[in-house]
């Protein structure tokens, strides 16, 4: 594919060349001038393809978490861990897959790596279709195929690193919130639609699940080629992101990511089948269950927006104290046969762990941006920490989906072993708890740096 670079003064004024590998040359959102006159309409525009492509990977990662609860009715028998582990893998590979899909942007640019990432969408999705209708090849194979759906995982870190490049400081916790909520809410309209769309027409079609969504990784391909661009200033080496590595506040923010879209995907996939194996209503896995992820899929842009306001770090702490409540109130309402209560505590945490996502997430770009102006705060210092903010984007958001792989199994070992998810549950509690700590002691203590710039 031919690369052509559009190099520009920054007078407002970007020649947007139509062709394959097209790059923009001159990038300035932090220009006033610049934002108004072409910036914002060009942003804008690369972050609605990216949504629709990033929503379309997110739904394909959770297919398998609604899947799972019909596969008994198609002639597979499996326990409520070897259920939960078929949740659980494609989520650990999605986290390990988000690194080098960060490094993929600057490598191929935004917009080419996004119509290669759409594409790979079409691979987990003819395997679930073939695996689901053929019980005979037995559960290694099945769990091998499920975990080809962590392609879908993967493309999240790309599109948060790229989109992070278009928008200003000043409102890029409302665009990567809008971005991520895109992404996000593709877990709840996979929940919706696949129970619906498998028994069209009477019987039931488990295949169906992955087939609907061949066509609809393709059309984000061709979306993406035709509509998004590339950005000279994306293209950097990949020094900056090993950069990253060596911040103590990447790996302080991995943490905390792993409380908030760790338990995010985590309890997205894993809820439907505890509806199921905790309280036996299959029913309402198939018909409310996708509530939770719209929830905090809906929450996560709000939580960006409040932390453009009132800070990331202190945001942040409140999602905390709201999902140890929420872990406690699912606690009592398991010793408690509450079926209500149990529903309505993981609403509440689905919320915070919305607000969380947004929350932590704007936090990262401020961190870095600080970081540059004890540095001195020059043009070329400010770009550098940028890129390296890109690049760390990408290792928080792979560490921190790790947490959709530890919630499942986690609950998959205190089910095979207490007999219960009681265990797991007390531990989120503590869980939750350490980790505010953790975000007051470095971010809001008094008289911290970091506290007094309103990370």
């Amino acid at each position: 594919m031919t690369s052509t670079v559009v190099e520009t003064e920054p007078t407002g004024e970007i020649d947007l060349q139509r062709r394959p590998g097209r790059w923009i040359g001159h990038w300035d959102p932090e220009d006033q001038g610049f934002w108004r006159g072409v910036g914002r309409s060009i942003a804008r525009r690369n972050l609605v393809y990216s949504i629709f492509a990033e929503h379309i990977g997110f739904s394909v990662w959770l297919l398998w978490s609604i899947v799972v609860v019909r596969l008994d009715d198609v002639g597979w028998q499996l326990s409520t861990s070897q259920t939960l582990w078929l949740t659980a893998v494609p989520s650990g590979v999605g986290a390990l897959l988000r690194l080098p899909y960060t490094f993929a942007v600057p490598i191929f640019g935004g917009r080419n790596w996004t119509i290669v990432s759409a594409l790979l969408l079409v691979l987990p999705c003819l395997g679930l279709a073939w695996a689901v209708e053929n019980p005979e090849i037995g559960y290694v194979p099945l769990l091998l195929v499920a975990a080809t759906a962590g392609l879908g995982g993967g493309n999240f870190a790309s599109s948060m690193a790229n989109i992070s490049f278009f928008y200003p400081e000043r409102e890029k916790g409302w665009a990567l919130g809008l971005n991520a909520a895109g992404g996000n809410i593709g877990v709840a309209v996979v929940q919706f639609l696949v129970p619906q769309v498998i028994v069209l027409g009477g019987g039931l079609a488990l295949s169906r699940a992955g087939l609907m969504y061949v066509p609809l990784a393709v059309a984000a391909a061709v979306c993406a080629y035709l509509f998004m661009d590339n950005l000279a200033e994306a293209k950097a080496d990949v020094k900056p992101v090993w950069s990253a590595l060596r911040h103590a506040d990447t790996w302080i923010m991995s943490l905390l990511y792993i409380g908030t879209f760790g338990s995010f995907i985590g309890y997205s996939a894993a809820f439907p089948t505890l509806l199921n194996s905790v309280f036996g209503r299959p029913d309402i896995a198939l018909s409310w269950a996708f509530i939770g992820a719209g929830i905090g899929s809906f929450f996560r842009p709000l939580g960006g927006r409040l932390a453009d306001r009132v800070g990331g770090a202190r945001v942040t702490i409140g999602s905390f104290v709201l999902m140890a409540v929420g872990a406690y109130g699912a606690l009592w309402s398991v010793q408690e046969r509450s079926l209500g209560v149990f529903f309505a505590a993981f609403m509440l945490l689905f919320v915070a762990t919305g607000i969380g996502n947004g929350s932590t997430y704007r936090m990262i770009s401020k961190i870095f941006r600080v970081k540059g102006e004890d540095l001195g705060g020059s043009p070329e210092t400010m770009l550098a920490m940028r890129r390296q903010a890109a690049g760390a984007l990408g290792i928080i958001s792979s560490v921190g989906a790790f947490g959709g792989f530890l919630v499942p199994i986690c609950y998959a070992w205190a089910k095979s072993t207490y007999g219960g998810i009681q265990p797991a549950l007390r531990f989120y509690v503590g869980f939750f708890l350490l980790l505010l700590v953790v975000t007051w002691v470095a971010y809001v203590r008094p008289g911290s740096r970091m506290a007094r710039a309103g990370v």
